[in-house]
């Protein structure tokens, strides 16, 4: 209710903006009465273009008609009684008007809440903004204060168009009125022949008086009336200036801006927000230039009636041409893509966009609604296509269910066209340049729509592209196909021809770019810190120094990034990156939220950090050879030499150990593991996620529990004494007659936990080689 409140202090433009928003489609009285109601109801858990949600919008009308219904029985008295009757006269509208489309009640209240709430906010900046201008407002306020104020001197040059127009029809009636009488007068002396000589005289020079008059007036009023035209012709030519300038900072800056916001949101960037103050700016473009092209074209109708000597039929030719140009680039222009398909398109998968029309309801397209189609074409196409090069049927694949007739929401005033249910059957792809894979290959949707406006007068033919589309079939491919797509989401300029990208960026760009990605994955404000692309720096330039000044101005290439291997691995740094991504993702997120996950270490620099820490401190780091491998390095003393003590690493665990058992359940089975790095106690950062222990059995089955157990590695038994071999033991090792014995949680050797291992052949290979080399290179090879 509390948006309610705010929302009633509104004052000016602001409370009428907000009055605007109710109607027939939703009485404000509703929104009044159930404001508490309505305010707690989780509107924007509803997917509105998910048929599937219909279910859950059906559940909030009938829940919001039995509000209504249930007020209007308590109230009484004889002010009451009106308004009982007014209330469950609201109800029954609502229900039969949202019954057979609840989504559309749904999408008209988070509209008229969303508009309440930016409504209230930038009404609480202009408040809060010193009245001396101290102190500088929000950016954004400010910006939308400019843009507001053009607008208004732009409704006052309309409006003072329209008045002088006014003046001049008044002024060229009278005009004609007194044309006319000059001809009457005209013809009156013409028939003046058939009259007495005396009496044709006396007429006669009455006449010819009254028409001096009248013609000496009529020049007069000429020269006016041209003068009166010409001004009026300059000040729509100054309208004209002004609604270009207003078009460009809303077209060319604020939509371009959000159309950038939407493509960096697919990078993981912040959401780039409604599109309900751009539709309302761009209507009210369309209404003003609307408004000058009727008013240029009465002008043209006056001119026509009374043609006068001089450049106007040029001169308001010319205007009419401008303020067409014009109204044409806002049309075109805001026939947006408000949600874009995937940017990694699978073949065979349903996938869904939604198009829209920013002034489609201002401009009545909605009476005629159009039909849009949606084809996929290449890179060269789209290129083809900016230059007006291609025919209209070219495409690249074939793409099911994409047709779709847009559709009008009156609450919100919405021209749209929603595609549910799009599949790309089959894909052509071109030729390939040099070294490029199929997931370098850019595609993007075509969504074309033709309509028009005032009566069949303007005919328009809209085109927009997609965000580009990389086309997989197969999921192997999803991790390259992302990489391009970051990439060119990071990276593209605004205006560049189809669909080109730098080769080459600084790495601080593409730290921008990495730390946003990861953000998003990680749900979490905790992205990658200066050290961890630091060690994010020194795996893309195989370099050595820690310190981040010395990468500022490296560059990085796209072959870098995601073509050419790093050394002496079989994986990009991108696939590596996007593994350690898909790994935090899927398992771990909550851990490095936590803080309890460093990761970005590398094995010297893990060992430099816990050797100065108790024994039994360990931390977690991402694994240099595995993607999507997560490590556990600990110090411990050497079993080997008494008061020395080493570094050990885990075989890293990956997506496939961590759906058999948790990493938080790993560790608190490994009881040799007791702080995390730098002196956390570990059940203090990981209890909270332990699996509870299993319940005993009451129908006389006892349930399996997997556990970490922590194998002494064969070599080191051997090297400390634990373990004797005899002469015969490989034969004893392939005959599987020999076993070791498992750790116990004290660290003694358990003699009842016999183990067959799996491997005997593997492990009497490396029992050979031991029996064959020097103790010290044995127990060396374990600490790498």
């Amino acid at each position: 209710m509390a948006m309610w409140i705010q929302a009633q202090q509104l004052q000016g433009d602001a409370l009428h903006q907000m009055q605007a928003l109710y109607g027939q489609h939703f009485p404000i009285e509703v929104r009044h009465y159930l404001a508490q109601w309505i305010e707690s109801q989780l509107w924007d858990s509803v997917e509105l273009d998910n048929p599937a949600e219909e279910t859950k919008a059906k559940r909030l009308l009938d829940n919001l008609v039995a509000e209504l219904q249930k007020k209007a029985q308590v109230q009484g008295g004889e002010d009451g009684f009106l308004l009982k009757i007014k209330l469950g006269h609201y109800a029954s509208q609502l229900k039969s008007t949202y019954d057979r489309c609840p989504l559309e009640l749904v999408r008209c209240i988070k509209h008229i809440l969303q508009s309440e709430q930016r409504l209230v906010q930038e009404a609480t900046n202009v408040k809060t903004s010193p009245p001396d201008g101290g102190q500088a407002m929000d950016t954004l306020s400010q910006r939308h204060q400019q843009i507001n104020q053009a607008f208004e001197e732009l409704r006052l040059a309309t409006q003072e168009t329209e008045n002088e127009l006014r003046k001049l029809q008044q002024s060229q009636e009278y005009f004609i009125i007194q044309y006319q009488e000059n001809m009457r007068i005209q013809a009156q002396l013409s028939s003046l022949s058939s009259l007495p000589p005396t009496e044709r005289t006396q007429r006669e020079t009455t006449l010819q008086s009254k028409r001096a008059t009248v013609e000496a007036w009529l020049a007069r009023e000429a020269s006016t009336l041209q003068k009166y035209r010409l001004d009026l012709a300059e000040q729509h030519q100054k309208t004209l200036g002004l609604l270009r300038k207003q078009q460009t900072v809303i077209l060319d800056e604020e939509l371009i801006q959000w159309k950038r916001r939407q493509q960096l949101a697919g990078n993981g960037g912040p959401n780039e927000g409604g599109l309900d103050v751009l539709q309302s700016w761009c209507e009210k473009l369309a209404d003003l230039i609307w408004q000058n092209r009727q008013q240029i074209r009465r002008c043209e109708h006056l001119t026509q009636q009374l043609p006068l000597p001089g450049p106007m039929v040029e001169l308001l030719s010319k205007l009419n041409a401008d303020i067409t140009d014009i109204i044409s680039a806002l049309v075109t222009s805001t026939f947006i893509i408000e949600k874009q398909p995937p940017q990694v398109l699978k073949t065979q998968t349903k996938f869904a966009a939604t198009v829209r029309l920013l002034v489609g309801g201002k401009l009545n397209v909605h009476m005629n609604p159009p039909q849009v189609k949606a084809v996929i074409v290449s890179e060269q196409q789209a290129k083809a296509l900016l230059k007006n090069e291609s025919t209209h049927s070219e495409s690249s694949g074939e793409i099911l269910n994409n047709n779709c007739v847009m559709e009008y929401h009156q609450a919100t005033g919405t021209l749209s066209a929603h595609f549910r249910n799009m599949s790309l059957k089959r894909i052509k792809r071109s030729d390939r340049r040099g070294a490029e894979s199929v997931t370098e290959e850019k595609f993007t949707v075509l969504f074309e729509s033709q309509f028009s406006i005032g009566g069949n007068e303007l005919v328009f033919h809209v085109k927009t592209l997609s965000l580009p589309v990389v086309v997989i079939v197969h999921g192997s491919q999803d991790n390259n196909a992302t990489a391009t797509v970051l990439w060119d989401n990071a990276f593209a300029e605004p205006g560049r021809v189809p669909f080109i990208v730098p080769e080459k960026v600084l790495w601080p760009q593409l730290c921008e770019a990495l730390d946003m990605k990861y953000k998003a994955e990680m749900h979490s404000g905790r992205g990658l810190s200066d050290d961890n692309l630091v060690f994010l720096a020194q795996k893309a330039f195989s370099g050595s120094s820690n310190n981040s000044e010395d990468y500022r101005n490296m560059t990085i290439s796209w072959a870098q990034f995601n073509r050419e291997s790093l050394p002496g691995r079989n994986f990009t740094f991108w696939q590596w990156f996007d593994g350690v991504v898909e790994l935090m993702k899927k398992h771990l997120k909550p851990h490095w939220n936590d803080g309890a996950i460093l990761g970005f270490v590398n094995k010297q620099q893990a060992q430099d950090m816990l050797m100065s820490k108790p024994n039994g401190t360990f931390l977690l780091r991402f694994s240099d050879s595995e993607i999507g491998g997560i490590t556990i390095a600990w110090v411990a003393e050497n079993p080997n030499k008494s008061g020395e003590r080493l570094v050990w690493n885990l075989l890293p665990y990956t997506t496939k150990d961590f759906s058999i058992r948790s990493l938080a359940d790993r560790i608190s089975d490994l009881n040799h593991l007791l702080y995390l790095y730098p002196d956390r106690p570990k059940d203090e950062v990981f209890a909270k996620y332990y699996t509870p222990p299993l319940s005993k059995a009451v129908d006389g089955y006892v349930k399996p529990q997997i556990k970490q157990v922590f194998w002494v590695s064969l070599l080191s038994l051997l090297h400390s004494g634990m373990l004797s071999i005899h002469e015969d033991a490989l034969t004893l090792f392939s005959t599987g007659r020999l076993r070791c014995c498992p750790v116990r949680a004290d660290g003694m050797l358990d003699p009842d936990g016999d183990f067959d291992l799996e491997d005997t052949m593997d492990v009497a290979r490396h029992v050979e080689e031991l029996l064959r080399r020097p103790m010290a290179n044995q127990w060396n090879s374990q600490q790498s």
